[in-house]
């Protein structure tokens, strides 16, 4: 997707394990702090700023409801991530196949 761009800040926040946590619950369904919480064994208030922090990397997006603010995996950000990891997979597949396909010696 060229049409977003990824920044550092969304490839840093898989680098720790409690916002790994929290995109693989989003990735399940869109949840509040709360349920994120009872689900993980972290405060709430450490869910907030790890919500915050992947806001801010543009991987999650939030609404409100009611009193409260529902958050969810922003599906353009995954999508271009993913692209990015299938260009990365696309080279190194490619560079293995000249690799194999030099003849010894060379």
């Amino acid at each position: 997707m060229d049409t977003y761009r990824i920044s550092d800040a969304a490839w840093n926040a898989f680098g720790d394990p409690s916002r790994r946590a929290i995109i693989e619950c989003l990735a399940e369904r869109p949840q509040s702090v709360r349920e994120l919480a009872d689900g993980l064994p972290i405060s709430r208030p450490a869910v907030s700023q790890h919500l915050k922090a992947l806001k801010g990397a543009g991987l999650v997006t939030d609404r409100p409801a009611g009193t409260k603010r529902i958050y969810q995996l922003d599906p353009t950000a995954v999508g271009a991530l993913r692209d990015q990891l299938d260009a990365f997979w696309s080279r190194a597949l490619a560079a293995y196949e000249d690799a194999v396909e030099q003849p010894e010696g060379d």
